[in-house]
């Protein structure tokens, strides 16, 4: 059996331990690595004894998670306002995989049961013609190598001074490309030189991008891209008639239009030994003092196996090959009541349109979730520069295509970190006193790298109720090589030759909530001024505004909503059948996007809309349908590689051919925020990192402030900074008042 090639993100393939059940704390625990490659063996079995494959090869085996009301009566959590939690009934642990028969390639989908100790295949189906999986870390790995292999691509490279064995490159999944049959599975290549081992090879673009057929493993295309000339009038145009797709032919580099153009060859480094190297000159900054997160009494959480406790807060943290980190069961105990406020939150989609109209670059939009998996390229974490203080990790796992379990250690950070001011108030008449009540947050964090690109989410939990997703985007512009003085009206050129192209980070944020229990709903607010005009004895003075709220009724009608900054529209998460005692309004938590809320620039029946309908609203609210299996997932459908069209299991496809009600039902919420990015030249050559927030605040949930019982702080380690006799800045302790 061949051996695995890991990626730089992974620690190892895990030694299976044969016979070894593990002991599972939670229903919705991930599948331990002894778990997966049991799981595979089993299939494996399955298929000798069963059907006509011969060889296997695994794209994901992943824990198919038991229905919410059988978890939440395992764990004692009520379904509805002051009830009592449903009898627990007995829980049979599934899974699921996807492989190909690495024959035909022909793709599966099994789902297997562990029954008397003992994995079982209790499903096995063939999945639709052309029904794409995930690409694998294994896949892209072996992108790069059929790219170094090929003599095409080595005489190329020849051809502009680059030597075979500094050719690499980026694999992709093609997104769309109707040249080519959709049953093929495909990937695109953009090809880098690299002059040093470890240095920035995305400084050193090349002029053409193969299509790779990685059941085959050759290369079965080369494209190159057209050039912009700037005419005499001052516009520009292509060096090619249209920004269509040219023919497949074999004299593909004649239809370009242009000659080949050679990498720029100055070095943009990012490691400190290697632009030492480039500049002599070049010192780190020596005025950096040191800054110590010290606990010295320990952490204030606790872990039980996934379940995490902290202050009033307690949730499952998972790991997800897709999705990187998920949070299930989200409970506050509000002064003795267990409240149930989100059964799941996770990034269940992404995508990456880019905004250059011309072949092959109007197929660059990567579903990095869906196409890839979060999870999969999630990094190993280091104590004391990934994560700050006294830090507990948790690992990761998923299965390679051999049917084994790569782990990936330290990939969930959590800790606490000061907030600042919680809140403060000082009584200002003589002899008043005051308080300051500082702010802690729990953080849950994961760093994933997707080629030149790395993501960080940072789950954040407060001590007032406050929930928030911060994402924080940073890493390397994807570049692409131009010629000397070549106009770029959809980019920028951010260092001599290096075009880097306009985007944009679109996101989907599931949101699964059981707010005092299952039955919720959605209610709008616009915040308007009266129509009374200034001078009428409704609004004299002019200045009067107020609140409308409407709750969302039909998913055909009501479940799709788009931001309107006029109205400053947002919406609540809401318990219709539980109201506060003196707002009288309903147990609800707001949604707080403004900052984050982001059209799609792409045209409306683009192949990027047409493939991410999530994209085209700011929120998506449909009622969930749990199946065999499983919920309402993924906004642009489980299968997401080389679709052409909106697939079935889609969240536009759930909204616009659904039907009922989204008043008072389970409903899941699928917000869309991201950002439009204009490259700088001071994103290159690594980006400083950009944020994207959007925040969940209790609303009429709690009777009033909670944090009322976060006591002061009074921080003997803090101290002036600059006073030798260290009494600047003594005054009364408001903290402690």
């Amino acid at each position: 059996m061949a051996t695995p090639t890991l990626p730089s993100t992974a620690s190892a393939v895990h030694p299976f331990t044969a016979n070894k059940l593990d002991n599972v704390g939670h229903p919705l625990d991930p599948l331990t690595p002894d778990e997966i490659k049991a799981v595979t063996l089993a299939i494996r079995k399955h298929t000798v004894e069963h059907t006509d494959i011969k060889a296997v090869k695994f794209i994901t085996c992943i824990l198919l998670p038991p229905p919410k009301r059988v978890v939440l009566a395992a764990l004692g959590i009520p379904v509805a306002p002051g009830g009592k939690p449903e009898a627990p009934t007995k829980i049979v642990r599934k899974a699921e995989s996807d492989f190909f028969d690495a024959v035909n390639g022909t793709t599966y989908n099994a789902v297997v049961a562990l029954s008397d100790e003992e994995w079982k295949v209790e499903s096995l189906e063939r999945l639709p013609e052309g029904t794409q999986p995930n690409i694998t870390v294994d896949e892209l790995i072996q992108c790069e190598v059929i790219v170094q292999n090929d003599p095409r691509v080595q005489a190329l490279a020849k051809e502009v001074g680059i030597e075979p064995h500094q050719i690499f490159a980026d694999g992709w999944v093609i997104g769309w490309d109707d040249r080519f049959p959709k049953d093929r599975r495909l990937a695109q290549a953009f090809v880098f030189a690299r002059f040093a081992r470890h240095e920035n090879l995305y400084a050193h673009p090349l002029d053409f991008v193969p299509v790779i057929d990685t059941i085959a493993r050759k290369i079965i295309h080369i494209d190159f891209p057209p050039v912009w000339k700037k005419q005499a009038d001052g516009s520009v145009k292509l060096s090619v008639p249209t920004t269509q797709p040219q023919p497949v032919s074999d004299d593909a580099f004649q239809q370009a239009n242009r000659p080949r153009i050679p990498p720029p060859l100055m070095h943009h480094d990012f490691l400190p030994d290697l632009m030492k190297e480039a500049d002599p000159n070049y010192k780190q900054r020596d005025d950096v003092k040191p800054l110590h997160v010290i606990q010295p009494g320990g952490v204030s959480f606790k872990m039980h196996g996934n379940v995490l406790e902290w202050q009033k807060w307690k949730m499952h943290i998972a790991y997800s090959f897709r999705e990187g980190v998920v949070l299930s069961t989200i409970t506050y105990n509000d002064d003795g009541e267990i409240r149930p406020i989100f059964y799941r939150l996770s990034i269940a989609e992404m995508v990456v349109p880019y905004g250059s109209p011309e072949s092959p670059h109007s197929r660059k939009f990567a579903f990095d979730s869906g196409e890839y998996g979060m999870g999969i390229m999630a990094n190993e974490l280091t104590l004391g520069c990934d994560c700050l203080g006294k830090i507990h990790y948790m690992n990761g796992a998923f299965v390679d295509n051999l049917g084994a379990a790569v782990v990936l250690r330290n990939v969930i950070c959590i800790h606490e970190e000061d907030a600042g001011v919680l809140w403060k108030h000082t009584d200002y008449r003589p002899g008043g006193r005051s308080r300051t009540v500082r702010s802690r947050r729990l953080v849950v964090s994961m760093v994933c790298t997707l080629a030149n690109y790395e993501y960080i989410w940072n789950y954040y939990f407060y001590q007032d109720g406050n929930i928030e997703l911060e994402i924080r985007l940073t890493g390397i512009l994807q570049a692409y090589v131009t010629e000397s003085d070549e106009p770029i009206p959809y980019g920028t050129t951010v260092a001599p030759r290096i075009n880097a192209q306009y985007h944009q980070h679109i996101f989907s944020l599931r949101v699964d909530p059981m707010l005092d229990g299952l039955q919720n709903s959605v209610i709008e607010s616009e915040i308007v001024g009266v129509d009374a005009p200034t001078g009428s004895e409704e609004n004299f003075a002019g200045n009067a505004f107020v609140v409308k709220d409407r709750v969302l009724k039909s998913q055909v009608e009501d479940g799709a909503r788009d931001f309107d900054w006029a109205s400053e529209r947002r919406w609540r998460i809401a318990n219709l059948n539980k109201t506060h005692y003196s707002s009288g309004k309903p147990s609800s938590y707001t949604i707080m996007m403004k900052d984050g809320a982001v059209p799609l620039l792409a045209k409306k029946d683009s192949w990027v809309a047409r493939r991410a309908s999530f994209a085209h609203r700011q929120l998506w609210v449909v009622r969930d349908e749990e199946g065999p299996k499983g919920s309402r997932i993924y906004p642009s459908g489980r299968y997401v590689p080389q679709t052409r069209e909106e697939p079935k299991d889609s969240v536009g496809k759930w909204v616009n051919e659904g039907s009922g009600s989204i008043e008072n039902e389970d409903i899941i919420l699928f917000l869309t925020l991201g950002t439009t990015h204009i490259p700088r030249p001071e994103d290159w050559p690594v980006m400083p990192v950009e944020h994207i927030n959007v925040l969940f605040k209790p609303s009429s949930f709690f009777t009033k402030n909670p944090s009322m019982d976060v006591p002061g702080t009074n921080d003997l380690e803090s101290q002036p900074a600059f006073d030798a006799d260290g009494t600047s800045g003594l005054g009364t302790a408001c903290c402690a008042n």
